[in-house]
């Protein structure tokens, strides 16, 4: 017995017991997943019940703060959330999914050149982008987009001072940012799709738009519903594009969305009940928009 356990030790000992090993590799996620996930969100729960303004000023009031959220700078940051994330799915959805087929099909050349050209906005710095999208689109006659609109007989505008103008420029730094990102995700779909299927609706006679609607979509639809899910859930946390276009300067809270009027909450208000609580709103909002999405798509149906 003794030189047993002398030789299990030489050999790693109670750590490479067959029943442990698995609880080994399993713990760092576990783990992660407790400290990262499990407690801040439970932590979260409870702090939305509280008034907090300071570390030993700890107050519970019930649902307060709940209450609190129904004030006109919660439901216009709602609003812009809401218009945002609509609008990214639309534009995120389509355009990459329209690039991505023309860029499969046999007629481009350098197909690997685009791809990369397209890929290359997601590794820049966001600030940096928000940086020169705000020079571009800036309120001067002289900044690059007003000079185009000039052109054309059109007046120039402050484009990041009213609630239209500035969403269409927060989604265009959106798709310019992200596009690349979803054109490789369809791109692997498509390619993944038997070529016998499009030589199939050839013979049958199908075209260019029928084999699109009855081959392409139907073959990346697992791709698709994971595109919109993330699109949405984009969409809804949008926080440092707003910030990278507007950052102090937001004039009646044009570009705010629902984490940045957390974020304004939490540490500029030094309220962080209110911003728990907001917090949780947006995670049941995600929560009930993706399961909607989910369901409208065929997700949870069983495959005959």
């Amino acid at each position: 017995m003794q030189k047993q356990s002398l030789s299990d030790r030489r050999r790693g000992g109670f750590l490479t017991d067959p029943k442990v090993v698995p609880y080994v590799f399993v713990a760092p996620f576990v783990i992660y997943f407790l400290v990262v996930y499990l407690y801040p969100t439970i932590a979260t729960i409870l702090m939305s019940f509280q008034r907090i303004e300071g570390p030993t000023s700890v107050e519970w009031i019930g649902l307060k703060n709940y209450e609190r959220l129904f004030s006109r700078n919660y439901i216009q940051a709602l609003e812009t959330t809401a218009r945002y994330a609509f609008w990214d799915v639309v534009v995120l959805t389509s355009v990459p999914l329209l690039v991505a087929v023309i860029l499969h099909s046999k007629f481009v050349k350098f197909a690997s050149f685009f791809k990369s050209l397209f890929f290359i906005p997601a590794l820049t710095s966001i600030i940096v982008a928000g940086i020169v999208f705000r020079l571009a689109f800036g309120t001067l006659p002289t900044a690059p987009v007003n000079r185009l609109v000039q052109m054309f007989g059109k007046e120039p505008r402050d484009w990041l001072m009213y609630a239209d103008t500035g969403n269409m420029v927060l989604i265009i730094l959106t798709l310019w940012r992200w596009m690349g990102v979803n054109i490789i995700y369809y791109l692997s779909g498509i390619q993944a799709i038997p070529t016998d299927l499009y030589e199939a609706a050839e013979i049958d006679g199908a075209g260019a738009v029928s084999k699109f609607f009855h081959v392409t979509l139907p073959g990346i639809k697992p791709v698709l519903i994971y595109v919109i899910t993330i699109t949405v859930l984009g969409g809804f946390a949008m926080f440092t594009e707003s910030v990278a276009l507007w950052q102090q300067n937001n004039p009646g809270g044009v570009g705010r969305t629902i984490v940045g009027y957390m974020y304004l909450m939490g540490f500029y208000k030094n309220n962080m009940g209110l911003a728990s609580a907001v917090g949780l709103t947006l995670l049941v909002l995600v929560l009930g928009v993706n399961l909607i999405q989910l369901i409208l798509m065929g997700f949870f149906k069983k495959e005959a």
